[in-house]
């Protein structure tokens, strides 16, 4: 079995694979201060509660955003499991070449979910993560990493608007009846909503302009599903995709690393 960890700001998403079948899949708070030893304790309730034995994790592949939890991810890898985890970065080989200016400032996530993309819906595409930022990337038939975008998330722009406005409440972040509110609840879910999908079908718009070719459109992340039916752009919603691109990453370098 193999253990994957996504490590973002907010959440970090775990995920146990059988072969290619997802068998588990975890949700954890993102705590910069939290050390190796407790992010093993929930790890092992978590494997307790889904009855998975951790004596069959035979591999580990990592990628973080975090660097500050990077330390306590070995950790739990090296202690929990007693195996030396794989971190995914910009030297590891995904199958894509990097055209980034500065490849080691490349989010590990970017990196992940385009591989995946490519392996599982081809190239040319691009991929939209709805996470707390939302990112755009773009890869070319050729399977090079072209580059691409990274906007504030729609978490961050309803928590902007409720801190820095006195008299607008939170408000639950869905898609309303109609664009024109006649509410202030309702007007903030319409302007969320309508231009959060604006923002990403207008970046989507120039970017495949710029490819000139008809890329095929993943969106991922934990509000992809909110988003989709907003977007004339967007072909599928894959919310394992950066799970799966750990596993694809992992299984491509340990097949490279027994030629």
């Amino acid at each position: 079995m193999l253990l994957v960890i996504d490590a973002g700001n907010t959440n970090i998403t775990l995920g146990v694979f059988s072969g290619t079948q997802l068998v588990a899949i975890w949700r954890l708070l993102t705590k910069r201060d939290k050390s190796g030893e407790e992010y093993g304790a929930d790890l092992r309730a978590l494997f307790r509660e889904d009855s998975i034995d951790p004596k069959q994790i035979e591999g580990i592949a990592i990628c973080s955003v975090v660097p500050p939890l990077d330390e306590a991810l070995k950790c739990v890898a090296e202690i929990e499991f007693e195996l030396t985890p794989l971190f995914v970065d910009h030297t590891t080989d995904t199958g894509l070449k990097i055209l980034y200016d500065s490849p080691s400032e490349l989010g590990a996530d970017r990196i992940v979910d385009s591989a995946a993309a490519v392996a599982k819906y081809g190239a040319p595409c691009i991929v939209v993560d709805c996470g707390t930022a939302t990112t755009f990337n773009a890869v070319n038939a050729a399977h090079e990493y072209l580059g691409g975008v990274i906007a504030p998330g729609i978490m961050i722009s309803a928590e902007a608007l409720f801190s820095r406005a006195a008299k607008l409440p939170r408000v639950e972040i869905k898609r309303p009846d109609k664009v024109i509110a006649t509410s202030t609840i309702g007007a903030m879910q319409s302007g969320l909503y309508y231009g959060y999908a604006g923002l990403i079908d207008g970046v989507l718009s120039q970017m495949i302009t710029e490819l000139g070719s008809n890329p095929h459109v993943i969106a991922t992340g934990g509000l992809a599903p909110l988003i989709v039916d907003g977007s004339k752009f967007i072909d599928e919603v894959d919310r394992t995709l950066t799970l799966d691109g750990l596993r694809l990453i992992y299984e491509r370098n340990k097949n490279l690393a027994a030629d």
